[in-house]
């Protein structure tokens, strides 16, 4: 048997390969053509297709246009009006770069588009069917581009076969649509999807077939794209360090979502999807999180553009930060701050973020016994000697009334307590609810983590040292970063090309399957370079002897103690929610109440 030559591939083949990585689906489509659209300074663009995309899609905008001489180059392979040299890719400020989005297209479909520029009497039209040009000429055109896209795949078969259902075409559609209008907010997009000539009559239950979303109105933009919830329970961040910048909403803990379909993040600008950022922003919200449940944000990284590569895929989702480590601690310590800023206050007051209310991230593991229960029945000395720094206090066995005075405290004073569970306060607004086992479960996690950030970890030497078998990687990440470990309570050492040792661990770890910790640790750092794995179980065992540790339901309290209570949450970070990412607290104003009994009606 002769062994094959090698031959070059027709054209035809070599678009088909190029197509197949920029054409996945429709929706690969309008991605493309609505970024060229928004590189051409558009302030306006509208999107309609029928039958999810494949028998016709439609994109105008209103763009600064392409010369007619300029047309048939646009749709050749690696042709483009972005970048000239090697060197333009290293500092690439548009969206498309690659000149393969049009030729792509035009390879698998019937294709035509239409362009006119300022001050210029007619627009021009090419259409090209798989690739072959089949006319051009003059066109009534106005200012801007229009790309006709009908009977894709026509000329590959096999291909049309994996696509999904219409119904899931369209939501892929409507996905890129919202994608790209949360980065451009001062652009109007629109979006029609038909069936068969006809606007689709949404089904029961599911969103409408017409997206149109304004230009300029930030607020309304991001209630239609995510949900007016999002708008009333977001924090905006805003920092800036070492020539980063992170700007956006994030969802306050308590709004979250199953799934991680409401998760936007922005490089310069581009939307991406990638590994370290989602890890960074999980490990922010992993103190105040429910388990299972995931975030909701809209943010955008800003950097110099030499500091990132967009020039890793095709579909140009995915990037490489020059330096991801301090990339993904800024995002991290960014959001981590914001979270840690939010306390029990007015809703006016919560919201906004300011560098005052700052503090440093905790980076350390914890060796930390739980405090001792003093003079108060089972709760912990901190908070039982709270009790008698109170200014306002009630002896338990009188009648107490809330001052009358106005209110100086977010969470008010203290009425009573419900079946030994809640404590009921009012405030200006009107009432106060608190889980009184999740509020102190916070206060006393918080004051922990305080208290080790001050001191040093408590290690545990072991008896016999633990040694085992690693990947040469993995033993080479133990010897760059051993003196790290070491802060974090874990002694560790590098015996030969492929085995480590554990010599001291910290002691909330001691009872850990301390093998299987270090080799999740070390798949973390070949992952991210960051060593919080240690940090994150370290803090896992340390909230539960918080919740252990915490005032239990049925404990009878006396309004003092209640008093005490409101005071520490209202100066305790993530005082809203307790360490399983649960409500600590609930408000109900007047205006609410008065509703439920009528008043007023």
């Amino acid at each position: 048997m002769t062994e094959a030559r090698v031959l070059r591939l027709s054209a035809f083949v070599a678009d088909q390969i190029a197509a197949g990585e920029v054409v996945e689906r429709p929706a690969s489509i309008v991605k493309e053509l609505v970024e060229n659209s928004l590189d051409a300074r558009a302030t306006n663009i509208e999107v309609r297709c029928v039958a999810g995309g494949v028998e016709s899609l439609w994109v105008r905008d209103n763009g600064g246009g392409i010369h007619k001489d300029d047309l048939a180059l646009a749709v050749e392979r690696h042709a483009t009006s972005k970048i000239a040299h090697a060197q333009d890719l290293l500092g690439i400020g548009s969206l498309g770069f690659r000149g393969e989005a049009l030729a792509s297209v035009a390879s698998v479909s019937r294709f035509k588009i239409s362009s006119a520029q300022p001050q210029v009497d007619a627009g021009w039209y090419l259409e090209t069917h798989g690739g072959e040009s089949v006319g051009s000429g003059p066109v009534a055109h106005n200012q801007g581009t229009s790309v006709e896209v009908w009977d894709l795949f026509f000329n590959t078969p096999a291909r049309r076969k994996f696509l999904k259902a219409e119904r899931t075409e369209n939501q892929q559609i409507d996905l890129v649509m919202r994608r790209l209008s949360l980065a451009h907010m001062d652009v109007g997009f629109s979006l029609v999807q038909s069936k068969g000539g006809q606007d689709v009559a949404p089904a029961k239950g599911s969103e409408s077939k017409r997206l149109n979303l304004v230009a300029g109105d930030t607020e309304g933009r991001l209630a239609q794209v995510l949900s007016p919830g999002f708008v009333e329970q977001s924090l905006f961040v805003d920092e800036s360090a070492q020539g980063y910048r992170l700007y956006g909403w994030v969802g306050l803990p308590q709004h979250n979502r199953r799934y991680m379909d409401q998760q936007f993040f922005y490089v310069n600008g581009r939307s991406i999807r990638d590994k370290l950022v989602g890890h960074a922003i999980r490990q922010a919200y992993s103190d105040v999180m429910f388990h299972g449940r995931h975030a909701v944000y809209v943010l955008f990284l800003e950097l110099a553009p030499d500091l990132v590569d967009v020039n890793v895929h095709p579909t140009k989702h995915e990037v490489r930060f020059r330096d991801a480590r301090n990339v993904h601690d800024f995002i991290f310590g960014s959001l981590n701050r914001a979270l840690r800023a939010i306390r029990p206050a007015r809703q006016e007051q919560a919201l906004p973020y300011t560098e005052a209310a700052s503090a440093t991230p905790n980076q350390s593991a914890l060796g930390l016994s739980p405090p001792r229960n003093s003079g108060s029945g089972n709760l912990p000395g901190g908070f039982a000697q709270a009790i008698h720094q109170q200014h306002i206090v009630a002896e338990a066995s009188a009648e107490w009334r809330a001052p009358e005075v106005a209110v100086e405290h977010p969470l008010g004073y203290a009425i009573a307590q419900l079946h030994g569970i809640y404590v009921i306060a009012q405030n200006a607004e009107g009432l106060v609810i608190v889980d009184m086992h999740a509020a102190h479960e916070r206060i006393v996690y918080e004051k922990m983590k305080a208290q080790l950030e001050a001191g040093s970890v408590a290690r545990q030497q072991l008896l016999v040292p633990l040694t085992f078998d690693v990947s040469e990687t993995d033993a080479q990440w133990v010897e760059d970063l051993a003196e790290h470990l070491h802060k974090s309570g874990l002694v560790i050492e590098r015996l030969g090309p492929c085995s480590v040792t554990v010599r001291e661990v910290p002691v909330l770890l001691a009872d850990a399957d301390l093998q299987q910790m270090v080799t999740d640790l070390l798949a973390e750092l070949a992952e991210f370079g960051t060593a919080e794995g240690v940090n994150r179980h370290g803090l896992d065992l340390l909230g539960n002897i918080a919740c252990r540790g915490s005032v239990r339901a049925n404990r009878r309290l006396t309004l003092p103690e209640m008093n005490a209570l409101l005071r520490d949450m209202e100066t305790t970070e993530n005082a809203g929610l307790c360490n399983h990412g649960r409500p600590t607290y609930v408000q109900r104003s007047l205006d609410e109440l008065d509703r439920l009994f009528l008043r007023g009606q």
